[in-house]
């Protein structure tokens, strides 16, 4: 007969898989979900980018297919150049940086613009005092041939202040067209206001660009703001795989990226070292430790995990403890092998981590959790609320158990925070549930944090609910934010690879890592929203063409890097001050796309998807690559012109600062950018 209690264990169990397991290479992952490429629309995720990264603004960079021979360089990075050994030119290095923590952006000025606007209408009596402004926006128009800058706000206002859309645009339109910045304003549709910059302005922001250097898109929209990431989290019980990836690189790029925007960010790995699965690993290391030492293990019994990477444990053991626990009881070492373990798994698993430029500021251990009372102090707040009672469950929704036997257990009232159902925190034999022990680790975060993310896997989708629940019922606000990262399929040629020898059963993040290297990895990671389902091919990630956004974005700044190159080697003189006026619209267009950075950045932040990076890096390389090619066809579109060292100078100067936003994005990213192409 099965009971609720049962139910309750069976739960536990399933929770207390890693935090992140992704990876559908191997046969013994096959199931974990369908096998789709998830390359359509929906798959690649829109969140306000574009669908994918196969193509740029108007379709990405004509004439690209292939590197150009004449190009400095023609082939993928397999690993960056090392700063140290190959510097960037003089004038491709960042200005002396002026970057002010007050620093004002361009859309975040004209959002003050139109502020100001509203402003003045509420002074003059046409506009009702006191309307609430939230979702007023300033961005882009889809259409470039619209102007520079549009806003909503009288589609926003309009009904709160009980009037017509348009006939709001009328009176916000003309305050916006006094600017000496702008050109002209005007009314599109049922309201939207559609504004068009002069020249000036975009001459200004790529000064901005390059006297910001590696500060400009940096904000302080933050302010301070405690954020906990927790991510990886993976059960120590083994060295990272490739089901790890994915959720490493999401988590990580999402700190970076929140420290960006001004957050104060603590990177968080919670180590289950309290479960079963610690007991297996620690009998796992027992048998090598036996091996060690020169018995016959035979077989490695089923249960146990097999890789080799557990003899390097087990010979250490043997050297500390000699054969004295060789024939012992179990209770005799089973404690002193969990701790010797784990702490040898994490020393493999932050290894693994560094080799992808991964690093976490504090590692937390379930274990210290439960041991602190933590978990007696969490639900002594939630009994204080009335969180908290005795009840039965009803059998699990979608199953038909006949012997279905309800338990009283003591449960906690997720319900009330829109979980389908109360939850159990205390087994019928009165040990806490796993439940029960995160949320006092959720507990514990809120006291140094004012907001948390967890970045988990897709198997973990059935405990979000309840998770935020807890968290919510403890901080009195929704505080927990967990983004789901779905599994990588790991290809080669299009075929499933298979299994690692050294692991055992999967293949490992190392080794992927050694293959194609940390750039083309982590950059891959975020070539997609993080709950699409994602193919990593080998062969595709090394493909030096317009179609591998890792290529893409790459050979842009190879690619600017070689014209000082170039433009040294042919004597042309490029330390003379630029004349920016110089530059014509098409080359401005280009200043349009790179000035959206810290917008994208913020937008990136405040939705917690760093991908948007990636997706905003690759239009911004489209419109670098279509602005080359022109020189293909017509030689005084190119660069670098050596009878024109005017015009060149100014052409650098904006090629520098495309370069610039390149490199400070990438940076997000945790990839170094590419001084030339191998």
């Amino acid at each position: 007969m099965i009971g609720a209690d049962e139910a309750a264990e069976l739960a536990d169990q399933a929770a207390r898989r890693d935090r992140y397991f992704g990876f559908a290479g191997d046969e013994v992952f096959q199931s974990r979900g369908p096998e789709t490429s998830g390359t359509s629309a929906e798959a690649a995720g829109d969140s306000g980018a574009s669908d994918g990264l196969a193509e740029g603004p108007d379709g990405g960079a004509a004439g690209l297919d292939q590197p150009n021979p004449s190009d400095d360089g023609a082939a993928l990075p397999r690993r960056c150049s090392d700063p140290a050994s190959n510097p960037m030119p003089p004038s491709l290095q960042p200005r002396l940086s002026n970057h002010r923590d007050d620093q004002v952006t361009l859309y975040a000025r004209f959002a003050e613009h139109i502020d100001a606007a509203l402003d003045a209408l509420e002074a003059e009596g046409s506009l009702t005092p006191r309307v609430a402004r939230s979702g007023v926006a300033v961005e882009p128009p889809r259409d470039a041939s619209h102007g520079d800058l549009a806003t909503n706000a009288a589609m926003v206002l309009a009904k709160k202040a009980g009037t017509n859309p348009r006939a709001l645009a009328g009176l916000i339109a003309p305050k916006l067209g006094e600017l000496a910045e702008v050109e002209s304003a005007d009314i599109a549709g049922p309201g939207f206001i559609n504004i068009r910059l002069n020249q000036r302005v975009w001459r200004e922001e790529l000064e901005a660009i390059l006297e910001g250097g590696p500060d400009y898109g940096r904000s302080t929209l933050g302010k301070g703001k405690r954020v906990n990431v927790e991510y990886v989290s993976a059960n120590p019980t083994g060295p990272m795989h490739m089901g790890h990836c994915r959720g490493a690189v999401v988590g990580d790029a999402l700190a970076s990226l929140l420290e960006h925007a001004g957050y104060a960010v603590t990177r968080e790995y919670y180590v289950n070292d309290a479960g079963a699965q610690v007991d297996t690993l620690a009998r796992s290391a027992h048998l090598r430790y036996r091996e060690a030492l020169g018995h016959d293990i035979g077989e490695i019994p089923e249960g146990l995990y097999p890789g080799d990477y557990l003899k390097p444990v087990g010979e250490k053991l043997a050297a500390e403890h000699g054969g004295k626990y060789a024939d012992a009881a179990e209770e005799e070492w089973l404690q002193l092998f969990k701790r010797g373990t784990v702490e040898a798994m994490l020393e493999l698993i932050r290894s693994d981590l560094a080799q992808l430029g991964v690093h976490h500021d504090l590692f937390a251990s379930e274990r210290e959790v439960q041991e602190s009372g933590a978990v007696d102090r969490a639900f002594a707040l939630l009994e204080e609320k009335g969180l908290v009672y005795r009840g039965t469950l009803e059998p699990p929704k979608g199953k038909v158990i006949e012997d279905w036997e309800p338990t009283e257990l003591l449960l906690f009232r997720s319900t009330a925070f829109g979980d389908d159902q109360d939850r159990p925190i205390k087994k019928a034999d009165g040990s806490w549930t796993y439940f029960a022990a995160d949320t006092a680790y959720h507990m514990k975060k809120l006291e140094a944090s004012d907001e948390l993310i967890n970045v988990w896997g897709a198997d973990h989708t059935g405990t979000v609910k309840r998770t935020q629940a807890a968290v919510q019922a403890l901080a009195d606000r929704p505080a927990l934010d967990v983004k789901i990262v779905q599994m990588v399929r790991l290809l080669r040629n299009g075929e499933l690879v298979k299994m690692s020898k050294r692991s055992g059963s999967f293949v490992t993040l190392a080794e992927v890592v050694e293959e194609v290297g940390k750039d083309a990895v982590r950059f891959t990671m975020l070539t997609r929203k993080n709950d699409a389902q994602m193919d990593f091919d080998f062969a595709k990630v090394l493909e030096a063409s317009k179609d591998n956004p890792v290529f893409y974005v790459q050979y842009a700044h190879a690619r600017i890097s070689s014209l000082h190159r170039k433009a040294k080697e042919e004597g042309i003189e490029v330390s003379a001050p630029a004349d920016l006026s110089l530059l014509d619209d098409e080359e401005l267009a280009l200043v349009k796309v790179a000035a959206q950075f810290p917008r994208i950045v913020e937008a990136a932040a405040q939705a917690h998807e760093p991908h948007r990076i990636a997706f905003y890096l690759n239009d911004l390389a489209a419109a670098f690559h279509a602005l080359w090619n022109k020189g293909n066809d017509d030689p005084q579109r190119r660069f670098l012109l050596a009878d024109k060292p005017e015009l060149t100078r100014a052409r650098l100067e904006l090629a520098s600062a495309v370069a610039q936003v390149i490199r400070n994005g990438l940076g997000i990213m945790g990839v170094a950018a590419a001084e030339e192409m191998h």
